[in-house]
């Protein structure tokens, strides 16, 4: 399914560019992605389609925003065994850094809980953010884009 959300990222720069889902499962089936992948991928592009449409409107709330602020997010039972240590560290890095606001931390989060693996990996992890940040016309700045497409393997710890 991650392959198929990097293509529909790759060639669809926002959001609102990418055909319906009926005619981008065309294309996709077009382009050699099995019928099964392709079917997973929509499921979770409409999910997230509908669930970023709410997260837009919670946003421009300002009392939710004001309130967002203040909060402290405690991950469940579940969300913890799905995302796992490495993933709930990310999205604290990505927040600390001020570039995951509390309504697009949720996004991340509802996505990545909709998503194969246990727990979720942190490469497919980083597509879950650049797919939410896509989803909402939003490119992330060049620090961000750098972290969330670079390949960790290659890094050496300071």
């Amino acid at each position: 399914m991650f392959e198929v959300l990097v293509f529909v990222y790759e060639n669809y720069w926002r959001g609102d560019a990418c055909p319906e889902l009926e005619q981008l499962g065309r294309k996709l089936s077009a382009h050699g992605f099995e019928p099964e992948e392709i079917q997973q991928a929509l499921v979770w592009l409409d999910g997230l389609n509908v669930a970023a449409q709410g997260t837009e409107q919670l946003e421009t709330d300002e009392t939710v925003a004001a309130q967002s602020v203040h909060s402290m997010r405690v991950y469940s039972v579940a969300e913890q065994d799905h995302l796992g240590a490495q993933c709930l560290g990310f999205v604290s890095f990505l927040e600390s850094a001020g570039v995951l606001p509390p309504p697009m931390r949720e996004l991340v989060v509802d996505r990545a809980m909709a998503a194969p693996g246990d727990p979720v990996s942190v490469d497919d992890l980083k597509i879950i953010v650049l797919m939410v940040y896509w989803s909402m016309g939003r490119e992330p700045d060049a620090l961000v884009l750098d972290e969330l497409c670079e390949d960790s393997d290659g890094r050496l710890p300071h």
